[in-house]
């Protein structure tokens, strides 16, 4: 009687364990264990390695292979962007981007199909122009300008293009620090790039997505740290006619101006690279009865 005792005890036992073995397994349905899924290998994000001289060597690559681009772009501002004044007017313009080292660029805006001119933009480094068909203005100013106008539309500057378009070099001098940075969506590598003199300040902040290690993200700041542009790249696809060092070029291209209070997409639909350029193709003259109006960081005045 004992033993039968001992036995029914032992088998309660078993049967306690057996039933806590499949709870802690998972098998018990709503246990509210957590399970173990498994990744796909293709669903996994791919972080590729490189090292900070090879981010820097493939940056430099680029920068200095390009020389110049033809291409035809559609501009969409976004809301409460400084291009609205002019741009939204229309709902979408139709651009031709033409930009060749050091400095030189220039951007007819136009409306699609009856190809109406809504503004012409160049700038040699020095000074830029700014045509304004619409409203019979011509700004002109100093590429060095900062006062931000109330006058939304005096904002556009053609200068800001040149450094989202053409990328800078990285210069030897130019002390430059790597680091990482993952979100939930995907992985970088940054080369946060410092301006020289007696006291280091960051210059530019160029991100690497480490899934292939294309430039997705150019950051250019200003004195004591001042954010000035934030440029986005993507869609990335292969030239028809490549160039050396450049074979592909990304189709979207996204500026943020903080301080200038403007940001606008572009969407490439044509492009060109390191073709020759003629001088005149950057000339830009003021309108017959156009109203000349010269902006600098004091006052404005009027040309007669």
């Amino acid at each position: 009687m004992q033993d039968h005792h001992f036995f029914m005890k032992s088998a309660q036992n078993c049967i306690v364990w057996l039933t806590l073995a499949a709870i802690a397994g998972g098998c018990g349905k709503g246990s509210g264990v957590k399970s173990i899924k498994n990744v796909p290998a293709a669903e996994r994000p791919v972080a590729l390695e490189a090292t900070p001289e090879d981010l820097l060597e493939r940056y430099n690559t680029l920068a200095r292979s390009l020389q110049s681009l033809d291409a035809t772009v559609e501009l969409k501002p976004s809301a409460g962007s400084a291009y609205s004044g002019v741009i939204s007017e229309y709902h979408e313009v139709k651009a031709f981007v033409l930009a060749a080292r050091p400095y030189n660029i220039r951007m007819v805006g136009q409306v699609p199909v009856i190809g109406k001119t809504v503004f012409d933009m160049a700038s040699n480094g020095q000074e830029f122009e700014v045509s304004i068909p619409p409203r019979n203005k011509f700004l002109v100013g100093p590429v060095s300008l900062t006062r931000p106008s109330a006058k939304p539309i005096e904002n556009l500057r053609p200068q800001h293009l040149v450094d989202a378009l053409l990328w800078p070099e990285v210069r030897k001098e130019e002390v430059t620090l790597p680091e990482e940075f993952n979100d939930e969506n995907a992985r970088y590598y940054v080369l946060t790039v410092l301006r020289g003199g007696y006291q280091n300040e960051i210059l530019r902040k160029i991100w690497f997505d480490r899934a292939d290690l294309r430039v997705v993200r150019m950051q250019s700041y200003g004195p004591k740290g001042a954010l000035l542009s934030d440029v986005r790249y993507g869609s990335w696809q292969p030239l028809q006619t490549p160039a050396a060092g450049w074979k592909e070029y990304p189709l979207s291209i996204r500026i943020a101006r903080p301080r200038d209070e403007y940001q606008l997409e572009m969407t490439v639909t044509r492009i060109a690279v390191n073709e020759s350029l003629t001088a005149d193709r950057f000339d830009l003259q003021a309108p017959p009865g156009a109203e000349v109006v010269h902006l600098t960081d004091a006052a404005e005045s009027k040309k007669p």
